[in-house]
């Protein structure tokens, strides 16, 4: 947990797809859903309200909202499916993800409205069915002209509306147990603790460190979470 919270910290991304795919092989993919909900909404607010001054609203609120739309929908398969599959599909997303993201492909082309809430749909319903809301956005943003800070700042925005939204949800769908609560609630101040690590990281090495560092991170985690090691 302070790993992820570190890599989220200064990259702004990243607590899913290292988290979910180890939570969903050792509990649930539900239960993996739902802590990372809990550990990555309220508890990480000293982080994440710094960095929101730098947020560019006009460009994280269409995502936001076409992102709000998919969400219930990607809950429902998450709440409804084969764990198994599920496992099989978080982990090979986040595969996916990584090799896009390392590859250094971003899109350049125009970012109409239409495109911005493709774009937010996706992340939403990413989000949903396995944790992992971020890929598209940082795929989205990270080809844009803004600074570092303000597309870490963007993500932040992001990605804490889809944590909130996604806590309501599960509080109102039954997905919320105690047993989910007290295990998000133990993690929450180690996460924590790793969010203000990175923080303080951000400014001392270049982006493409902190993207490699996330990259590795990762990997490690969905290879080790993969379904094929079940005994």
């Amino acid at each position: 947990m302070a790993l992820a919270g570190l890599v989220r910290g200064f990259s702004g991304f990243g607590t899913g797809m290292i988290v979910i795919p180890v939570l969903a092989a050792t509990r649930d993919p539900v239960t993996a859903v739902v802590v990372v909900a809990i550990i990555d909404s309220l508890p990480q607010m000293p982080a994440a309200l710094p960095a929101l001054r730098y947020t560019r609203w006009r460009e994280v609120l269409p995502l936001a909202l076409a992102a709000l739309l998919t969400l219930p929908a990607g809950l429902a398969v998450l709440r409804t499916g084969d764990p198994l599959a599920l496992r099989w599909a978080i982990c090979a997303a986040v595969l996916l993800a990584v090799a896009l993201l390392a590859s250094g492909w971003r899109y350049h082309g125009p970012r109409p409205p239409l495109l911005s809430g493709t774009i937010g749909a996706l992340a939403g319903f990413l989000g949903g069915i396995g944790g992992i809301p971020g890929p598209p956005p940082v795929l989205y943003w990270m080809a844009s002209p803004e600074p570092p800070a303000v597309i870490r700042a963007n993500l932040f925005a992001l990605l804490l509306i889809l944590d909130l939204a996604t806590l309501a949800n599960v509080l109102g769908t039954g997905m919320m147990t105690a047993d989910r609560l007290a295990l998000g609630l133990v993690a929450a101040p180690v996460y924590l603790t790793g969010i203000l690590a990175g923080r303080a990281l951000f400014p001392l090495a270049s982006a493409a460190a902190y993207r490699r560092l996330a990259f590795v991170v990762i990997l490690v985690a969905v290879v080790t979470a993969l379904p094929v090691w079940d005994g």
